[in-house]
């Protein structure tokens, strides 16, 4: 072994050991500034222990990309910031799952299409090139192309960048000075908002409110100061649909050029501009509306300790935060590695924050059918995009599962996940404003059943992307619209072409779950009740 190649991996190990000595004499993200010894978070192993071994792993899984993390906690074990140090502990233990996603658009056979909504003026003129693909390639999603994990990827220099302008202004900001370092660590130094390329935002948004301070009224209300921020900032991109259909985020240099996004880019640049003055900010999101289809995200000021909460639009069965750091209790950290789970519920970094929300409700549910082999979660899911989707998720105990924290006035199915498909796991429910589940049990023996005429399939609901309330749809003259029931499945209970009048159906089972859709339509409809000869939309 050369010299040199010796005294490489004596560096190494040094640092290694030094950082982990320093982790037993300080807190974590979660510490006090005194630094006293934490308590043992399980009676065996303290949160220390826990950091210690979270960094050891996110650099063996760094790969060539080793030296430069490491080269960052070198550079603050030998700066002798101790604050610092364990911030740079704290975004390396914690980057294993970040990164910047490409997406593209695949058929259901796996074959990327090719299509960019940025070659086209409007959304409008986007929506029918991608529909008349879809007309020829059936369906067509966006999946994941390509992933450049921060861990096999970011630069020291980045790091050092991202970690020496937050402490810069945690430190001078007048506002920062009662911000916790747990707050400062999981809303203030976080360098990505989710999954877009990585710029470097913090000095330039730093530079845009120098003179913040002298313009307040007191300098000291982080409030104040956050209040003021947002509403500049949110100045900086305009929503735009047309971004609905380029689902690969933007970063920070993308969306200063284009001024245009969706939800997400205008949350991520609002964080920004937040973080970088040392402001707690951090992207509260519903991943699928429960009245209507879609999903939100949307930037949420926090006060000194990390807590907060924003305004809805639209019904919500559960609200998530993103978080930079790995939630250990999320089902991306409980399943095995070759389990099988809804996606997005993959996820290792998002809180849940309903219940800053609403009132929420523990749904207990006896599930009805087979539990499949080797299952271990069941789901709840909300009707969005004319299907079932998963929410949340629950352990399956004793022929039962409960799910945490549900939002109410809502309809939910449970289900099981086999072979990447949502399979029910029982009737579907009315979760209803009192807390109260009923259950959506269509009665086929009922003579000579229910009556309805039926003038609209989906009824006017808020946008909280463009603002503008979305009109009610009409049954449309002249189409055929098919009535389907909920029995394990959408089956069809008649067809009928619209007139002037309502659509008329007769003998309809009561009690159930009913969906009307027209031909030749998206299937974006919506679900309803029958109460009292009326529908009642969920």
């Amino acid at each position: 072994m050369s010299q040199r190649t010796l005294l490489r991996r004596i560096c190494r190990v040094a640092v290694v050991l030094q950082s982990c000595l320093i982790a037993f004499l300080l807190l974590s993200c979660g510490s006090t500034d005194e630094g006293v010894v934490l308590p043992l978070s399980d009676g065996k192993r303290s949160v220390a222990d826990e950091t210690a071994v979270d960094l050891e792993r996110a650099l063996s899984l760094a790969g060539d990309n080793r030296a430069e993390l490491e080269k960052v906690l070198r550079h603050y074990v030998d700066q002798g910031d101790p604050k610092k140090l364990e911030a740079a502990r704290f975004l390396i233990a914690n980057m294993d799952g970040h990164g910047y996603t490409v997406a593209a658009f695949y058929d259901k056979d796996r074959n990327e299409i090719a299509f960019d909504a940025l070659d086209y003026s409007g959304y409008g003129e986007a929506q029918a090139a991608f529909d008349i693909l879809e007309k020829k390639h059936g369906t067509i999603d966006y999946k994941r192309k390509r992933f450049d994990k921060d861990l096999e990827t970011i630069t020291a220099d980045y790091l050092i960048e991202n970690i020496d302008l937050a402490f810069k202004v945690w430190r001078e900001r007048p506002w920062a000075a009662k911000l916790s370092f747990d707050a400062f660590c999981n809303f203030v130094l976080p360098y990505r908002g989710s999954n877009e390329p990585l710029n470097s935002w913090r000095g330039a948004c730093m530079e845009k409110f120098d003179d913040l301070a002298a313009r307040m009224k007191d300098s000291a209300d982080i409030i104040e100061a956050g209040g003021i921020i947002n509403g500049t900032a949110h100045g900086w991109v305009g929503f735009d649909s047309l971004y609905y259909l380029h689902p690969t985020d933007q970063g920070y240099d993308e969306m200063m050029e284009r001024r245009k996004g969706r939800c997400e880019d205008i949350s991520n640049m609002v964080g920004y501009a937040m973080r970088a003055n040392a402001v707690p900010c951090s992207a509260d999101y519903t991943p699928h509306w429960a009245n209507r289809d879609n999903n939100h995200a949307w930037e949420v000021r926090l006060d000194e300790n990390g807590q907060g909460r924003a305004g809805l639009s639209n019904r919500a069965a559960k609200i998530y935060r993103k978080m930079f750091a790995i939630q250990k209790g999320n089902l991306g950290c409980i399943k095995s590695e070759n389990e099988e789970v809804p996606r997005w519920l993959s996820g290792k970094s998002y809180r849940d924050v309903t219940a800053q929300y609403m009132e929420t409700t523990d749904v207990t549910i006896a599930l009805e059918t087979e539990v499949p082999e080797k299952a271990r979660f069941a789901y709840i899911c909300v009707f969005n995009g004319g299907e079932w989707r998963a929410i949340h998720w629950g352990t399956i105990e004793n022929g039962g599962v409960t799910f945490s924290d549900m939002g109410r006035s809502i309809a939910y199915l449970p289900a099981y996940y086999v072979n990447k498909e949502l399979v029910p796991a029982a009737p579907p429910f009315i979760l209803t404003g009192e807390g109260k589940v009923r259950t959506l049990r269509a009665d086929f023996e009922s003579k000579p059943g229910l009556a309805i005429e039926i003038i609209a399939t989906t009824p006017k609901t808020p946008d909280a992307d463009t603002r503008i309330e979305r009109p009610m749809i009409r049954v449309k003259p002249g189409k055929a619209h098919q009535l389907f029931i909920w029995k394990n499945g959408w089956e069809p209970l008649g067809k009928k072409i619209a007139g002037d009048d309502p659509v008329a159906f007769e003998s309809i089972p009561p009690g159930g779950l009913y969906w009307l859709v027209q031909e030749e339509s998206r299937r974006l409809e919506r679900i309803f009740t029958i109460e009292d000869g009326k529908q009642v939309w969920w």
